[in-house]
């Protein structure tokens, strides 16, 4: 848990969470912060499986998953390649579109492109997102409601890489999809009380109306979970993933991104829909440590 991203923060939460709730339920643990002596502590303090409870980069981006398959220890969540795939959003709106899920209409950007762009360039109008192409917790995330505040937004989202996307803004309902051992646990909405599900609105408490399970007709409700399984097999995911969505006012879905180690915090979303089918923390995280090996993808079906 903790690491070096711009996510350390939540990561110690979620990490927390955890292993509290290993101790309750009897299994011999350490809580590691992970740091670039982590191939050394882990091999010191002789570990047998890694439960990951990192976010952003070096933890979630598939770097630790490399290292721990170099050190043959098993790990909770998925492997290298759906890892890698799952951070970098300009590679899982691609696969997702391969796959016949629609995403939001967008358009990559290169820091050495950036110079020279114009908003005229854009293929859709404004408002936009600016996001950065590979971080989570909404870190860099603004929406630009016209040409004249592109050009910070931009700034912003360099800040946290080389690539960036712009994204023509959907306004309706977030709704996300747990995924839990190949099958979905269940969609929520979301109703933040900022101006979008920012990090604010994901960590603290009161920031956010759940509304659980999600209040869709039927028909949609059960084409999200169908899209959040197909999104999870499209990047060959492991164990247990969340995928975000966004639903317009003409009931058209959008998916945003697939999230490989949701968080698990006292706020977090994962943790909310296993309870709403029966699930508590406790039971939730040894069936997460239940699916811990080198590798494999899930097959379970929906």
């Amino acid at each position: 848990m903790g690491g070096m991203s711009v996510e350390r923060e939540v990561s110690i939460k979620s990490g927390e969470a955890i292993s509290s709730s290993l101790d309750r339920l009897g299994y011999q643990q350490k809580s590691i912060d992970v740091d670039t002596d982590i191939a050394l502590t882990l091999r010191r303090e002789e570990i047998e499986v890694a439960f990951i409870a990192l976010h952003g980069r070096y933890g979630e981006d598939g770097t630790i998953q490399g290292l721990l398959d170099v050190m043959q220890i098993p790990y909770t969540g998925s492997g290298v390649l759906a890892s890698a795939m799952g951070m970098d959003k300009v590679t899982s709106h691609q696969i997702f579109l391969a796959q016949g899920l629609s995403v939001p209409p967008y358009l990559v950007l290169s820091e050495a492109e950036h110079s020279s762009f114009e908003p005229d360039c854009l293929p859709f109008s404004f408002p936009v997102v600016v996001k950065p192409a590979s971080e989570g917790s909404s870190v860099g995330v603004t929406i630009v409601p016209e040409p004249k505040g592109l050009e910070a937004a931009l700034k912003e989202a360099f800040r946290h890489g080389s690539r960036i996307l712009i994204e023509k803004f959907i306004s309706g309902k977030e709704v996300h999809v747990g995924i839990l051992e190949g099958r979905a646990l269940g969609a929520i909405e979301i109703r933040p009380k900022t101006k979008f599900y920012d990090y604010t609105a994901k960590y603290v408490a009161g920031m956010s109306e759940h509304l659980y399970p999600a209040p869709l007709p039927s028909h949609l409700y059960e084409k999200v979970m169908e899209w959040g399984v197909r999104a999870h097999r499209a990047l060959g995911c492991k164990g247990y993933s969340r995928v975000d969505f966004l639903i317009d006012d003409e009931k058209k879905l959008y998916l945003l991104e697939l999230n490989t180690l949701p968080g698990m915090t006292e706020t977090s979303l994962m943790p909310e829909m296993a309870r709403g089918v029966g699930i508590d923390f406790d039971t939730l995280v040894e069936k997460i440590l239940a699916t811990a090996s080198a590798g494999n993808v899930d097959t379970g079906s929906v």
